[in-house]
């Protein structure tokens, strides 16, 4: 009889488990990313109440537009005036959780993996971090100002991301037909190009063979990405 309870009891748990699981899975599916980008890899992007700050624009640099907001999290690949304006991804008495360098994090149940590279910006050469950052079932890689190929232990740590930032400029980092190779290998499901001129986005939309419309904000949910390869999205 006791047997009988207890494995009446692990049936019931069980049970109720998989409902839980199912029913996060079913969430996550429809559960809304939104990305937004305020100028050069200045971008927020936010999931119900979470904000992730990117490379925000330091009053130091040349490009700093007066964007400010709160975050949860800020990532920091280069440590540049361009990239490293914590201040205007901070609100209030909210401090953010800040992330600049190489490593492992995890912050409530967002998970982040810092992979060193370099840069070199304007002739002198800088740290440069690519970030894999996994959050709500969707995974996200934001590679910053790389100037060279990624190498191959890094590539393979990276691959099949549902959104992938990558720049296209061509002078500090790596080119549109570099770019858009590298996208391909990691077989992203979006594609986000960032940091360029007009020519450079052109050049790069013939080689991917996309012509998108630019837009405003990007509003993605994890059940897109079954349906994408390699589709890009412009501001």
């Amino acid at each position: 009889m006791e047997v009988f309870i207890k494995f009446k009891f692990l049936k019931v748990f069980l049970k109720a488990f998989f409902f839980i699981l199912n029913s996060r899975q079913i969430v996550l599916q429809f559960a809304c990313m939104i990305i937004t980008n305020h100028g050069k890899q200045f971008f927020k992007i936010q999931q119900g109440d979470t904000v992730i700050a990117i490379n925000p624009i330091s009053r130091d640099s040349k490009e700093f537009n007066k964007v400010k907001f709160g975050s949860n999290i800020v990532l920091v690949t280069t440590n540049h005036p361009d990239f490293n304006g914590v201040e205007n991804a901070t609100y209030g008495d909210n401090e953010p959780f800040i992330v600049d360098s190489p490593g492992e994090y995890e912050i409530n149940d967002i998970f982040v993996t810092g992979f060193e590279t370099k840069s070199l910006i304007d002739g002198k050469e800088y740290y440069n971090t690519v970030y894999k950052i996994r959050f709500e079932g969707m995974v996200i890689v934001f590679c910053g100002s790389i100037s060279d190929v990624l190498e191959s232990k890094i590539k393979e740590q990276i691959q099949e991301p549902d959104v992938l930032f990558v720049p296209i400029q061509g002078n500090n980092t790596i080119s549109p037909a570099q770019a858009h190779k590298l996208a391909t290998s990691l077989e992203a499901h979006a594609v986000i190009p960032m940091d360029y001129d007009e020519a450079n986005l052109k050049y790069f939309l013939k080689e991917s063979g996309e012509n998108p419309k630019p837009v405003d904000k990007i509003t993605l949910k994890k059940k897109d990405f079954s349906d994408m390869k390699g589709e890009v999205f412009i501001f």
